[in-house]
């Protein structure tokens, strides 16, 4: 796996700078080293690599930054970048080199290949140049998108920067959104399917079921709501209807569906793909952001957390953003999705023998099992970086996008032919036939029902927190989850006859790990006898000598204010101050202090 792959080329051959475009852009390695060089701006070190990944995302009602403390709220960089109350100068963002800056590096690079390729590149006679012309719009996208999920209206610069565009002011997201349509759609017509050709043998590179993909989640944010200067609404643009922006993700996720390419697998097998740097193409994996071994924070961050160097890792990470404290209770306890998904220990600072047992960790700080160095093949010897990548799509997220369009096109009985296969390989058969029937009742109930499955399948990817703006739904289902906290922290309600006392066995091996007390009726007193003759270790789970567990500080810090409202990152006060006067957070963010 690497974060640049080029081809070999002639030693003696002169530099890219040396070369001019008509050599570069008409030459398939140089122009693919050009490709690659974008991929370098996903890599950078405060770019989507320690900044955009670690922190955009949460909180949300199924994950948060472990963990929110509404005492740290003001006093707490990384804190304030979860609870919706960002200010323009937060120091873990208010740099010139950070994301922000680092998305647009990107565009730049994207834009003079794009540039490039269309004059040099013989495109219409060499389908090898017209595939990295379809990459160089497809990884634009990728980052346009991403800069409106977190900022909103953003500059638009869709040619290489010149004199008369080093300023410009914020562009209507409306306009940036109907231009990517536009660039993915033409992208598609270039771009291989997975494994038709040898650049699409591998989920590090951009294939047309990745395109058609992007196209799809692009034209649901496109359709749904976001806070714009006026409120938090939808867009007015009638070329941006929702009926229109549905039919769009209904079209592309068929494409993919029908076309075969890929299959959906076993929901583990997916993650432990993805942590053994398996990149092989045509599973359930469309694209990831590649990072080399040396670069990337991904199981630093999202992973299962490690307290010492041992003998799965020589990296004491992990466990930095979990699962919020009761989303493992939120699954059908038959759900194979619970398990993997939700994880209540690390592995222990005190070693024997070089190796770390299991142990439980609390009730607020769930870590997220998907991602996990146990499952890794090699050992990450770097202090911050993990090497493996991001999965920015999945198959089923193609399902899902689906279904949800079809649904509100074609209604529920349509649309179940999409959510079946993803609930076929997560639940009993008897369970998927009463969730056919609970989501099949009405168009609102198989919405509602995309809504938590979309929640149970894609905890721990960062999916959720622009889902819930697109719906029109963040504030009732962050309010919701502040009230499932409540009731979790004092076992009531749902969470009444929960045991108190989890034990865990002790397991030096990843794959005996045992745990008992976590479900309800798993506090029979024979059974807690036989395991602490076994040495077994046990933990208060809801009350500690010092009163709950999951505290006050926490439920309150998942939001300081209202989220619909406050659902974007301000433009930093660095870039405020450099722009000669065209960028501002008026409006929007008019409320907030440097």
């Amino acid at each position: 796996m690497s974060l640049v792959a080029m081809t070999s080329c002639d030693m003696d051959a002169p530099s890219i700078s040396a070369l001019d475009g008509s050599t570069v852009y008409s030459t398939y390695s140089l122009a693919e080293s050009e490709i690659m060089s974008i991929h370098v701006s996903f890599g950078e070190t405060n770019s989507y690599r320690g900044r955009f990944l670690p922190y955009y995302g949460v909180n949300t009602d199924v994950e948060v930054g472990n963990s929110p403390d509404i005492t740290k709220a003001g006093d707490d960089d990384k804190n304030d970048l979860w609870n919706y109350n960002t200010t323009p100068s937060n120091k873990q963002m208010n740099t010139n080199t950070n994301a922000y800056a680092k998305f647009y590096e990107g565009i730049e690079r994207a834009n003079l290949a794009i540039e490039g390729i269309r004059q040099y590149g013989d495109i219409e006679n060499k389908p090898d140049m017209a595939q990295l012309l379809g990459e160089a719009l497809t990884l634009r996208a990728v980052v346009y998108n991403d800069l409106i999920k977190a900022w909103g209206d953003v500059p638009a610069r869709f040619v290489p920067n010149g004199p008369e565009n080093i300023y410009l002011p914020r562009t209507s997201r409306d306009s940036i959104y109907k231009v990517l349509l536009a660039d993915l759609k033409e992208a598609e017509d270039y771009c291989y399917w997975p494994n038709e050709s040898k650049i699409t043998q591998s989920t590090e590179r951009v294939s047309k079921a990745f395109v058609k993909g992007l196209r799809a989640r692009i034209a649901l944010y496109a359709g749904g709501y976001g806070l714009r200067g006026d409120g938090y609404r939808r867009s007015n643009d009638p070329e941006l209807a929702p009926s229109l922006m549905y039919q769009i993700a209904k079209e592309e996720c068929l494409d993919i569906i029908n076309q075969g390419c890929n299959k959906l697998g076993e929901f583990k097998d997916n993650f432990v793909k993805l942590c053994e740097d398996n990149v092989t193409a045509g599973d359930e994996s469309l694209w990831e952001i590649p990072f080399s071994e040396g670069r990337g924070r991904v199981l630093y961050t999202w992973g299962v957390k490690h307290q010492a160097k041992d003998q799965y890792t020589q990296q004491s990470q992990g466990g930095v953003n979990g699962p919020i404290a009761y989303l493992w209770y939120d699954y059908d306890p038959d759900d194979i999705r619970r398990d993997i998904t939700c994880v209540p220990y690390e592995w222990s600072s005190d070693l024997s023998a070089g190796k770390a047992h299991v142990q439980l960790r609390a009730q607020n700080k769930w870590c997220f099992g998907k991602l996990r160095y146990e499952w890794m093949k090699r050992i990450v010897t770097s202090t911050n970086d993990d090497g493996v990548n991001w999965q920015y799509m999945r198959l089923a997220d193609v399902y899902l996008m689906a279904a949800e369009a079809i649904n509100e096109l074609d209604g529920p009985s349509a649309a179940w032919q999409y959510l079946k296969p993803v609930l076929n390989r997560a639940l009993p058969a008897a369970k998927v036939s009463a969730l056919q029937s609970k989501y099949t009742a009405s168009k609102t109930a198989f919405f509602n029902g995309i809504v938590d499955q979309r929640a149970l399948e894609f905890a721990g990817e960062a999916l959720r927190k622009a889902d819930l703006i697109r719906w029109g739904i963040i504030d009732e289902k962050m309010a919701e989850a502040k009230t499932k906290l409540q009731d979790l922290q004092q076992r009531k309600g749902q969470y009444a006859g929960y045991p108190d006392k989890v034990y865990i066995n002790n397991a030096e091996d990843k794959d005996l790990i045992e745990i008992y007390g976590l479900d309800l009726g798993e506090d029979d007193s024979d059974k807690i006898k036989e395991l602490k003759d076994a040495g077994w270790d046990s933990k208060n789970w809801f009350e500690s000598t010092s009163g709950y567990v999951l505290t006050d500080a926490y439920i309150d810090g998942l939001y300081t204010v209202t989220p619909s409202t406050h659902c974007l990152w301000p433009i930093w006060k660095e870039f405020i101050t450099t722009s000669n006067g065209y960028l501002n957070n008026d409006g929007i963010y008019g409320q907030l202090s440097d």
